[in-house]
């Protein structure tokens, strides 16, 4: 769908099955900026290049006419397609220098980080073309200019970015959700990404890869929520964790979820001896 003069948000959906075999239903956002060229943010799962041309062409684009993608972090559910995308088009691939190993040798990402169903969301390995670090800029061209922030917390090569003049804010999985599964790996980086982001001022469109777009006053609200969810996690597992995970969760409003991996890495970051979210 669009949802700017350049901006076009595509819903990929996928699945996962848990350790106990029970079928999870995701998706994950792609987005595609239209200009002279195309600059795709975030790929997807594996095989999620067909559901993106086939947008492309029915919105009266090449898939040919991406010249470069961007992605947001290392996790497989966001470079999944990168490779096939980057044989097919010839274009060139973005991130921040901490995902590099993660993006370009996706078994350290496995061996440091395992997950349940990896080989099926990943695509295998890919060049990263373009190393990006916190303020750099990106000229798309016709006037647009992609700033990126360096937002670590869920992942350490995390990064968000601020379209202008669209004023858009790609946060990528940067910003918790709540009710959803708090996923990721420093509490006090989340945190102060989270705030940082907070005060990124002008954004009037919120794009995340877990939500669907938020709009105008909500952005700065749904940072907001992010913090708070975060502090709320942190609670819990401080005053649970002794009992069970399973009472984590509960006590976050996720009863009944399973204890994943992710999870319990998610609630391990909070009982690490320096974490202060003050």
């Amino acid at each position: 769908m669009q949802v700017t003069e350049h901006v076009h948000a595509i819903k990929i959906p996928f699945s996962l099955t848990s350790d106990s075999g029970m079928l999870i239903e995701r998706f994950v956002y792609a987005y595609l900026i239209y200009g002279r060229e195309v600059c795709l943010v975030d790929c997807g799962v594996a095989s999620s290049e067909k559901i993106i041309f086939d947008y492309m062409k029915k919105t009266g684009r090449d898939p040919q006419e991406i010249s470069l993608i961007v992605q947001t972090h290392s996790h497989a559910d966001h470079i999944g397609a990168t490779p096939v995308i980057k044989e097919l088009t010839g274009c060139e691939v973005a991130a921040h220098s901490d995902a590099l190993e993660w993006i370009e040798d996706p078994d350290v990402q496995f061996r440091e980080r395992p997950i349940p169903n990896f080989d099926t969301l990943s695509g295998g390995p890919v060049k990263v073309d373009r190393v990006l670090e916190d303020g750099d800029v990106i000229d798309l061209g016709e006037g647009m200019a992609i700033r990126v922030i360096h937002t670590p917390g869920h992942s350490n090569g995390s990064i968000s970015l601020v379209l202008s003049p669209d004023h858009v804010l790609f946060s990528g999985d940067s910003i918790p959700l709540p009710g959803d599964i708090p996923i990721y790996d420093n509490v006090a980086e989340v945190i102060s990404s989270l705030r940082k982001l907070r005060e990124t001022g002008g954004v009037k469109l919120l794009l995340s890869s877990w939500d669907d777009p938020v709009k105008g006053d909500d952005v700065y609200k749904a940072i907001d929520e992010g913090i708070d969810y975060v502090k709320r996690v942190h609670e819990a597992v401080l005053g649970f964790s002794s009992v069970s995970w399973e009472k984590v969760l509960e006590e976050i409003g996720l009863e009944g979820v399973p204890v994943n991996p992710l999870v319990v890495r998610t609630f391990e970051a909070h009982l690490k001896e320096d974490v202060d979210i003050s």
